[in-house]
């Protein structure tokens, strides 16, 4: 009989949380459990001597592979779905609010955006509301600069969806927010502060920032 046959180890799996998450292995979400492990020696299959911890490991409750923790980092796809949503609706209001006029036309272009992001049952009059009540909260006069509160929203609600997204999915957020800046007229000052600030939180650098809003103002 052989060495390996006789000789081996054997883990001793202990639940020690559960959850959904992203399973790279079935491509979708899943439930998992939390896993961590004691190894033992064995001989003829039974244990003999500790051999130590391992783990802590993800298992698929539907594929049982296992993965390490960082799986949990990727946002599941009812998450990111969300996550993505709130980014575009925050860049639109953001944009119009540096745009200071809100016109029909931006307000057309910003709420089908936002509804093609996932919010299906938003308006442009609903926009325009919540631009007015942004200005009224912060202190702000419309067409100004993107000021600090604002910069903050967009980097609190682009900074954890970025990592996630392929650079061509970073671009395409950046020029929704361009094509609303441009539905009126060319870019106002704001409105290029605004959407600089959008690329930073998307990290897109300045070159490439500067080449999409140039690229959304030549019609295809």
């Amino acid at each position: 009989m052989g060495v390996s046959r006789i000789l081996g180890t054997r883990t001793a799996w202990t639940t020690v949380g559960d959850g959904e998450f992203f399973c790279p292995g079935c491509g979708g979400d899943r439930n998992y459990q939390r896993l961590t492990g004691r190894r033992r020696f064995t001989c003829l299959g039974v244990p003999v001597m500790p051999r130590g911890e391992t783990g802590p490991v993800v298992e698929c409750a539907a594929c049982g592979h296992h993965y390490s923790a960082d799986v949990l980092d990727h946002p599941t796809t009812t998450r990111f779905s969300a996550m993505l949503r709130d980014a575009v609706h925050t860049v639109a209001l953001a944009v119009l609010a540096a745009g200071g006029t809100c016109a029909r036309t931006s307000l057309e272009t910003a709420a089908g955006a936002v509804r093609s992001a996932g919010f299906d049952d938003c308006t442009e009059e609903q926009l325009a509301a919540l631009v007015e009540a942004l200005a009224a909260d912060t202190g702000r006069i419309f067409g100004e600069p993107c000021g600090p509160g604002l910069s903050i929203e967009l980097h609190e609600a682009l900074d954890p969806l970025a990592p996630h997204l392929a650079p061509a999915g970073r671009e395409a957020i950046l020029l929704q927010g361009a094509r609303i800046a441009l539905a009126d007229g060319p870019y106002t000052p704001a409105e290029r502060e605004a959407l600089t600030t959008v690329g930073a939180a998307l990290t897109i650098c300045t070159d490439d920032v500067t080449r999409l809003l140039t690229a959304a103002r030549t019609p295809s």
